[in-house]
């Protein structure tokens, strides 16, 4: 974990997120919600079930979180996602293989 964003008034968001510890079940994950009729229905039923992560309960909902929080690969990720989109991709942290769900960027005024 990095330390707090020194700004005064950093980035927000809102996700969801799978994680999982090898590639191949990364791979698998992303398609079967790529090819779902409702992508953020079989997303949550894909968390609940398989992430490796506390948020599973929550069906992967990791609430709002402010930059600097979250290790960096998993932040840029984020920023760059458009909220509320199917995940085209999967990042790798240390912490293993995370599938995205951005439900919200909140940017400072």
């Amino acid at each position: 974990m990095r330390r707090l964003d020194k700004r005064r008034k950093p980035r927000k968001a809102h996700v969801r997120h799978i994680l999982v510890a090898s590639k191949p079940d990364a791979r698998e994950l992303l398609e079967q919600i790529q090819r779902a009729r409702n992508p953020l229905k079989m997303f949550k039923k894909l968390a609940k079930k398989y992430s490796n992560c506390s948020s599973a309960t929550k069906k992967g909902d990791l609430g709002e979180f402010v930059e600097g929080q979250m290790v960096q690969k998993f932040e840029d990720a984020v920023w760059v996602t458009e909220p509320e989109t199917v995940p085209q991709n999967f990042i790798k942290t240390q912490f293993g293989y995370h599938i995205l769900w951005v439900h919200e960027v909140i940017l400072p005024e």
